[in-house]
């Protein structure tokens, strides 16, 4: 696909910064995440000890994972949507309500982007402490609005080509 042809179905989307990077961090927290737990109950089951504080970890690595998980799903057009109402609009209207879609899910994140800030801060500022480990609070939860503005952009960058007619 050029820059300037439209991807034939099944063709991936080409954005400017490769999405790989998402996925590369996402396999890397899944990966964390089954070596956590396998830790966990190995250890439970040969020393009959817990690994509790384990799931602190285990938790924020999900919400990493999740988030990076929407910005691919964002960027390869796999958002939730009502396909049975979509497939039925004409392609002019089915381009307008994927620009709308765009346009929520970008206000969403932007959002959770600046209340997530606000949070960040709130526990930097407070000296806010994990409970099971005692870590300050704001490092597992800084993600959320670092991961949220990285799906904004990646939804800006859809919105433009698809305004553009680069992807439909």
């Amino acid at each position: 696909m050029t820059e300037d042809t439209q991807p034939t179905p099944g063709e991936e989307p080409s954005p400017r910064v490769p999405i790989r990077i998402e996925e590369a961090l996402a396999a890397a927290a899944i990966a964390a995440m089954g070596l956590i737990t396998f830790a966990n109950v190995l250890t439970r089951y040969l020393t009959n000890i817990s690994l509790a504080f384990t799931e602190e970890y285990a938790i924020v690595l999900m919400v990493v994972m999740t988030l990076l998980g929407t910005s691919v799903a964002v960027v390869r057009n796999h958002h939730i949507r009502i396909t049975y109402f979509m497939d039925r609009l004409s392609p002019a209207m089915r381009r307008k309500a994927e620009l709308f879609a765009l346009v929520v899910t970008m206000l969403v994140f932007l959002g959770l982007a600046g209340f997530g800030s606000l949070l960040v801060w709130d526990e930097y500022r407070f000296e806010e402490t994990s409970p099971g480990l005692g870590v300050p609070q704001w490092i597992y939860t800084i993600w959320l609005p670092v991961l949220s503005a990285v799906i904004v952009a990646r939804a800006a960058g859809r919105f433009l080509r698809v305004m553009r007619g680069r992807e439909s």
